[in-house]
């Protein structure tokens, strides 16, 4: 069987970076097209082992862009797209939007949990996706995707999506609402969890088998918003842990061997400038900073 490939279609939280009604310190940066920073689109994965079908994992509103820039997922030929499926980690709007760039009368298969079909399927906009199949995917049971590779999509603290949290929101729910996927070969695997609120036993246990982890990496801080005076809300008031502190996801994945990329990042998040001391703490403990294009060989 060939390797696993995966391709970082996009690395940036949602608004991606910059963000565009933003000048944060770290905005100001990519306005002014200073060499330290590189642009990046919101968060989404493709994955194929090789026969010319992919698999979108996530599908964000930046996606007709993204199969711009990504020649694997360029067409065919007339009304021929290499992607087959789609599979959905959760119902946020940076997750599900870009499905209604693909609505163009090619066929493929959307996998999610019953809630995140529940939240799509609530849409009336989503009824012009006429040949979009749907199939539900029960937690923690492998299914198969195309090429002959094989996932599991795993619950993950989290919350519900914005438009759905309600006023007293649970942030750290296990359940269908947030969920990781593990995407393997016969022996080599590759987990993405673009939204996570803790490390669980069971998730570092899966950590640690894996080849390849694409995590969270959302804040640095879990006041980093706040202190750039772009919004009210922690880290973990939006369902994401932060990257440093004796409760962040350095200090919870330490001792994890496989090869470690944050992804998902923040437009205000201080890791996105190379050079920087935030930058330095990440990749001297071993971890890369996902990047638009990003191609990753198991």
């Amino acid at each position: 069987m060939a390797p696993l490939t995966a391709i970082v279609i996009g690395s940036a939280a949602g608004g991606g970076f910059p963000q565009w009604n933003c000048r944060c310190p770290v905005c100001e940066l990519a306005w002014t097209n200073d060499p330290r920073v590189t642009p990046r689109t919101q968060t989404g994965l493709a994955v194929s082992s090789g026969d010319g079908r992919w698999t979108l994992i996530n599908a964000s509103p930046d996606l007709r862009q993204q199969i711009q820039a990504t020649p694997a997922l360029q067409p065919r030929g007339l009304r021929q797209s290499p992607i087959a499926t789609a599979v959905l980690t959760g119902g946020e709007i940076d997750q599900i939007a870009g499905l209604l760039s693909l609505r163009e009368m090619s066929p493929f298969t959307l996998l999610a949990t019953n809630e995140t079909h529940a939240a799509v399927a609530a849409n009336a906009m989503f009824s012009a996706m006429r040949l979009m199949s749907r199939q539900t995917v029960p937690l923690r049971e492998p299914f198969a995707l195309p090429g002959g590779l094989t996932a599991e999509l795993f619950a993950v603290p989290g919350k519900a999506p914005l438009y759905l949290e309600g006023d007293n929101p649970v942030l750290d729910s296990e359940g269908e609402g947030n969920t990781g996927i593990e995407v393997c070969t016969k022996d080599k695997c590759l987990v993405f969890v673009p939204g996570a609120a803790a490390v669980t036993p069971a998730m570092r246990e899966r950590f640690m088998r894996a080849d390849a982890i694409l995590f969270d990496g959302t804040l640095y801080t879990d006041d980093e918003m706040q202190k750039r005076g772009v919004g009210d809300k922690t880290g973990r008031r939006m369902g994401h842990m932060p990257i440093a502190g004796a409760d962040g996801s350095l200090a919870a994945l330490r001792g994890v061997e496989a090869r470690r990329i944050f992804v998902h990042i923040n437009n205000t998040n201080p890791i996105l400038v190379a050079g920087s001391p935030e930058r330095e703490t990440v990749e001297s403990a071993g971890w890369e900073i996902a990047r638009d294009g990003m191609e990753i060989v198991l």
